[in-house]
């Protein structure tokens, strides 16, 4: 599990075809953040969860399975590409984002970034049958990065980047038609699901039942 406070900003090192998947390595360039990785860990690359499967100093590679690579931009990945990254959540740590499992829903496209007042408003179109796991004020992840929803109508939605966020991930680079991955609040899931399996009166979304679930 993740927050969506990317803590490094590192770069594919190659991409190379294993099967059906592909091993990535990737460089990073914050030894307090990752110095420490070790083989088996879970590593958020550009918003999708992997295992470290090889480590050394300023590197780590992984293996992309065909399954990861239908859902995420990973398979577009090569030489020089930017990349979002995070280590998985210790208990200890502050949740500074939301709950981001790095499970990629799918790949939206930025339809505009506008600039107002320093900060950016983008826009990014997605599959609307993922329309019933988002919502206005809401959060979402994009490659990665925890963001909240300006606002939304069907297929698309807008987030607020604030500058620091903007210079400090790979979101700088996006442009009109920029691919990313997408990864919607796991608690609008619940939801969704609850309200398909039940009727109103037999809703058993309450205060205690969130609590349960690990949203105390």
């Amino acid at each position: 599990m993740f927050t969506g406070i990317v803590k490094d900003v590192g770069a594919v090192e190659s991409a190379a075809r294993q099967g059906s998947g592909v091993r990535l390595k990737v460089r990073y360039t914050s030894a307090a953040e990752f110095g420490d990785l070790a083989i088996d860990e879970s590593v958020s690359i550009g918003g999708a969860c992997q295992t470290a499967v090889a480590v050394g100093p300023g590197w780590f590679e992984v293996d992309t399975v065909s399954e990861t690579l239908k859902k995420t931009t990973l398979g577009s990945f090569r030489p020089g590409t930017p990349v979002n990254l995070e280590r998985a959540v210790r208990p200890m740590d502050r949740l500074g984002g939301h709950f981001v499992l790095g499970h990629v829903d799918g790949v939206g496209r930025v339809t505009r970034i506008e600039e107002v007042g320093g900060s950016r408003m983008i826009s990014v179109a997605f599959d609307s049958r993922f329309d019933q796991w988002i919502v206005s004020a809401g959060s979402i992840a994009i490659d990665g990065v925890s963001l909240t929803v300006a606002s939304v109508e069907p297929g698309q939605f807008t987030v607020a980047i604030i500058p620091y966020t903007f210079a400090n991930t790979t979101i700088t680079g996006l442009g009109n038609g920029s691919e990313v991955n997408l990864e919607f609040d796991i608690l609008g899931k619940y939801v969704a699901r609850q309200k398909s399996v039940s009727s109103p009166a037999e809703s058993r979304i309450t205060e205690s039942w969130l609590s349960g679930q690990g949203f105390a």
